[in-house]
């Protein structure tokens, strides 16, 4: 299983029809829409890498208004029990 952070720059006036795009796919767990350098996170994953290629290739790159996007591949998780 391969998790990943996609961070997005949004064009002014787009980031609700981005983010509603967003949600639908679905390979994606959670979308936020964010301040700072980018705009948007999404929270993905995907079974393989080539999985992963496609995801962003295929839906995220060609989602309306998404500019740039940095991925960030999960190496390690950790978490608080509530």
């Amino acid at each position: 299983m391969v998790f990943v952070y996609i961070l997005g720059k949004v064009k002014t006036g787009n980031e609700m029809g981005v983010l509603n795009e967003l949600k639908n796919a679905r390979q994606v767990k959670k979308a936020s829409l964010t301040y700072g350098v980018y705009d948007v996170c999404v929270e993905a994953r995907l079974k393989t890498m080539e999985e992963l290629d496609d995801f962003l290739f295929n839906v995220i790159r060609k989602v309306p208004g998404i500019s740039d996007t940095a991925t960030l591949v999960v190496s390690k998780t950790t978490s608080k029990e509530n």
